[in-house]
C-alpha cells in the first residue's frame, strides 16, 4: 500500500522592488502578482530605506533601478554585496546595457534588463536568476565570456573600481558631453552637489583640472562603447 505524502504548495519567491517611479513599480507588481511562483513582498523608492527592509522582509531577489530617489543603484548593490552577499539583484534600468550592464555585473548584480524590453523578459530573467544563473543579453554574455577567456575582465581596469556609484554616473555623463546643469537635472541634484562629485572624481582619479577630467571621461566612455561593439 503506497502512501502519498504531500508537502503542500511551494512557497512563492519574494521579490523586493526598488525604483523611484511609482508607475514602474506598479507595472512590475501587477505582472508578478499574476504569477503562481512569485510575489512582491515590498516596494521602495529610496536605496537606504530598501537596505533596512532586507532583514524583516527576507526577499529572495531584488529588482532595482540604477537611478533612485536618494542615491545610485550601484551604491545599493555594493552595500548589498557587503551586508547580504547571497541576495541576488536584477537591475532594471533605462541606462544603456553597453556601458552600465558590465558595470552593474561588476558591482554584484546577477542580471541586467533594459526598460522598454518586453515585460515577458522580466519574468524570464527573474526565474533565471532565482535558479542560480545570470541574465544579460546575448551580446553582453558573449563579451563577458570573451574577456574572461582573454583575462581582460579586471575590475581594477575601470574607474568603476574606485568611484562610488553616483560618482561613476556623473563621470559617465561628463564623458557623454553633458554639462553640469543637465547632469544635475538628470539625477535631480543641485549643481553644487554635482560639482562636489566632480571634485571627488578628479581627486580619486588623480586628474588636475576640468580639461583632464573631460578627456578621461570621454576616453572611458568611448572605450566602453567600443568594447561593447567588438
Amino acid at each position: 500500500m503506497s502512501c502519498d505524502i504531500s508537502t503542500g504548495p511551494r512557497a512563492k519567491a519574494k521579490i523586493l522592488l526598488v525604483d523611484d517611479h511609482a508607475v514602474v513599480r506598479f507595472g512590475i507588481s501587477h505582472l508578478i502578482s499574476r504569477q503562481p511562483d512569485m510575489e512582491v513582498c515590498g516596494e521602495e523608492e529610496n536605496g537606504m530605506r530598501a537596505l533596512t527592509m532586507i532583514t524583516p522582509l527576507k526577499p529572495d531577489l531584488i529588482v532595482a533601478d540604477l537611478s533612485l530617489k536618494d542615491s545610485c543603484g550601484l551604491e545599493l548593490m555594493r552595500n548589498l554585496k557587503a551586508r547580504h552577499p547571497n541576495l541576488p539583484v536584477l537591475v532594471f534600468s533605462s541606462h544603456a546595457e553597453a556601458v552600465y550592464g558590465r558595470i552593474a555585473i561588476r558591482a554584484g548584480a546577477r542580471g541586467y534588463l533594459v526598460k522598454g524590453e518586453a515585460m515577458e523578459k522580466m519574468l524570464f530573467s527573474i526565474r533565471r536568476i532565482l535558479s542560480g544563473n545570470i541574465y544579460v543579453s546575448e551580446a553582453l554574455a558573449a563579451e563577458i565570456l570573451r574577456n574572461q577567456i582573454c583575462g581582460q575582465f579586471n575590475v581594477m581596469a575601470s574607474p568603476a573600481a574606485v568611484l562610488s556609484g553616483r560618482e561613476l554616473a556623473v563621470f559617465q555623463s561628463i564623458g557623454s558631453w553633458k554639462g553640469m546643469r543637465q547632469i544635475a537635472g538628470d539625477f535631480r541634484l543641485s549643481i553644487k552637489t554635482v560639482e562636489y562629485y566632480r571634485e571627488q572624481i578628479k581627486k580619486k582619479l588623480g586628474l588636475r583640472n576640468a580639461t583632464e577630467l573631460a578627456q578621461a571621461a570621454t576616453a572611458w566612455v568611448q572605450r566602453e562603447m567600443a568594447a561593447a561593439k567588438n
